[in-house]
C-alpha cells in the first residue's frame, strides 16, 4: 500500500535528519538493554547453518537509529557494522552506547557502499516503509550478503485491523481520510506491506522466505475493547507489524 502521487523528499539526508528528542517527543530514547533485539538474534541462530555459531558472524544494521540493535549484536558476539542517514541519530548512538564511529557510516542505504558478499546477517528494522524504493534497497542488501545469508525485515502491515476499522469510521462520515501510512510526520511512512509483497520479491531475486510472522501490536482502543480486538487480530492475521526473514540464494 502506498500513496499516489508519492511524496518524494528533495534530499534524502535532510529528510531523515530529525533531532532524536524531537522524533521521540522525549520518550523512547533510553539506553539499549541486554534484552533488546535478543529475539531476532535467537531467530538468526535458529535459521543459520550450524546454528550460526561461527565465530563473530558479520552483521549490518541498516538504520542504526539510537544504536540499540547494533549494541545488542555486538554484545552477542557479532562483528557488527551499521549505516545511519541521520547525523543527529548517528551522533546520539556513538555518544550514548560507545559504538565506534568507524563502524557506523553516515549514509543512506541508497548510497552506502560495501564489498559484495560481506555480511552473514543484514537487518532492516522500521526502515523499508520510509524508503521511496524499498525493493531497490533490498536488492542492494542482497549484494552485500553472503550466499545463504539472512536478511531480516520488520515493516508495518497493510492488513492491520485497526487501520481498517478507523477507515470504516471515516467512510461512514463521508470522508476520504485514511489511517494507513501513519505516522503523518517526518520521516513519513511511504509504504505498508503484506507477506505477498515479499513472496513476489523473493521469486524475482531468487531468494526464499525462511521465516515470517505477524505481531499483533497495540490497538489504541479503549481498555474494554483491547483484549477482544487483539484476539481478533491474532486469529485473522491482521496484526500491526510484519516480520520477514529472507535467505539469499546459495550462488547469488
Amino acid at each position: 500500500m502506498f500513496s499516489n502521487p508519492m511524496p518524494v523528499p528533495l534530499k534524502l539526508d535532510t529528510h531523515y535528519d530529525v533531532p532524536v528528542d524531537e522524533y521521540w517527543g522525549g520518550r523512547g530514547n533510553e539506553l539499549p538493554t541486554d534484552g533488546y533485539f535478543n529475539g531476532q538474534i535467537a531467530q538468526f541462530h535458529a535459521l543459520s547453518p550450524n546454528g550460526g555459531r561461527d565465530a563473530s558472524p558479520l552483521a549490518l544494521d541498516i538504520g542504526v537509529g539510537m544504536g540499540k540493535a547494533m549494541t545488542s549484536l555486538t554484545r552477542a558476539g557479532f562483528d557488527a557494522y551499521g549505516i545511519e542517514p541521520s547525523a543527529s541519530f548517528r551522533e546520539f548512538a556513538i555518544d550514548r552506547t560507545g559504538l565506534s564511529p568507524n563502524r557506523i557510516k553516515l549514509a543512506s542505504v541508497e548510497v552506502a557502499e560495501f564489498a559484495e558478499h560481506t555480511f552473514d546477517f543484514v537487518t532492516f528494522g522500521a526502515v523499508l516503509e520510509h524508503l521511496t524504493q524499498p525493493a531497490a534497497a533490498l536488492r542492494r542488501a542482497i549484494g552485500w550478503t553472503r550466499p545463504g545469508g539472512l536478511i531480516h525485515v520488520e515493516v508495518p502491515s497493510s492488513d492491520w485491523l485497526m487501520a481498517r476499522l478507523v477507515d470504516l469510521v471515516y467512510r461512514a462520515q463521508g470522508l476520504d481520510y485514511t489511517c494507513h501510512l501513519s505516522p503523518l510526520h517526518v520521516p513519513y511512512h511511504l509504504y505498508e506491506f503484506t507477506e505477498k509483497s515479499f513472496e513476489a520479491f523473493a521469486a524475482d531475486t531468487n531468494c526464499q522466505i525462511a521465516y515470517s510472522r505477524l505481531f499483533v501490536g497495540e490497538t489504541y482502543a479503549p481498555r474494554l475493547l483491547d483484549p477482544m480486538l487483539k484476539r481478533a487480530m491474532a486469529s485473522t492475521k491482521t496484526g500491526m507489524q510484519l516480520e520477514v526473514w529472507l535467505r539469499t540464494a546459495a550462488g547469488h
